[in-house]
């Protein structure tokens, strides 16, 4: 499919227009988006994102994406005006912390597509209270020597798949939840580090307690590598 203007489309030469900043994170969203569905491993995502944000003009961008089922790209229209609805939230589409730490919570908004990257640090992205974009995200988490915990509503759709190195990536949360539900889907790797998923209440809920089954830390191997650390 045509992701971005051809040369032969109705706007003559606009793969040799420029592309904004906005057009280059847009793509990276799609790449992001089918890493978190398996269509592109890690390799292929870190390749492609960085001849995305090296890219110049749509002429460069379009074969990033042109094997990806993806929405039609085009040069960027002006923003609605604020006056055609409510003022919504920007989603979060990172969480990055290297030999630190980071922290999504309370009220916020998350991306369809979240990359959560962890070196020599932790991070913690509880869900419970975001706003999800078509109700749904994908989360791409990497850890290296460090941990990152994702903290799902209990209602919530969840799929997680990864790999651990000389670390560990919990599984314990996966299933399906109620109608109506969040889906979250996590792709991790771990190397010398941990990636735990859990499920828990609300805030404001009495009685928050861990499933049974639920994991009340990485596991060993993770932990030995380094501390999961909390963010201040």
């Amino acid at each position: 499919m045509t992701n971005l203007p051809a040369d032969s489309g109705g706007l003559p030469g606009a793969g040799d227009v420029r592309a904004s900043d906005v057009d280059r994170e847009r793509v990276a969203d799609v790449l992001r988006q089918a890493a978190g569905e398996g269509r592109v491993t890690m390799e292929e995502l870190e390749q492609r994102i960085t001849a995305v944000y090296s890219a110049k003009t749509y002429a460069e961008l379009e074969p990033l994406i042109r094997d990806l089922p993806a929405p039609g790209l085009s040069p960027q229209s002006p923003a609605p005006s604020a006056a055609s609805g409510p003022p919504m939230l920007r989603p979060s589409r990172f969480a990055i912390s290297i030999m630190g730490g980071f922290h999504r919570g309370d009220t916020w908004a998350v991306a369809r597509g979240l990359t959560a990257i962890a070196v020599m640090g932790g991070g913690k992205i509880d869900l419970r209270e975001a706003q999800f974009t078509n109700g749904r995200t994908s989360i791409t988490a990497f850890a290296l020597m460090g941990g990152i915990e994702i903290v799902t509503p209990e209602e919530a759709y969840v799929d997680v798949r990864g790999i651990g190195i000389m670390g560990g990536v919990s599984h314990a949360a996966r299933g399906p939840g109620r109608p109506g539900g969040p889906v979250v889907t996590v792709r991790a790797v771990a190397l010398m580090g941990g990636v735990k998923v859990r499920r828990a209440r609300r805030a404001g809920r009495k009685g928050s307690k861990p499933k049974p089954g639920e994991p009340g830390q990485l596991s060993q191997a993770a932990s030995d590598g380094q501390p999961e650390q909390q963010p201040g």
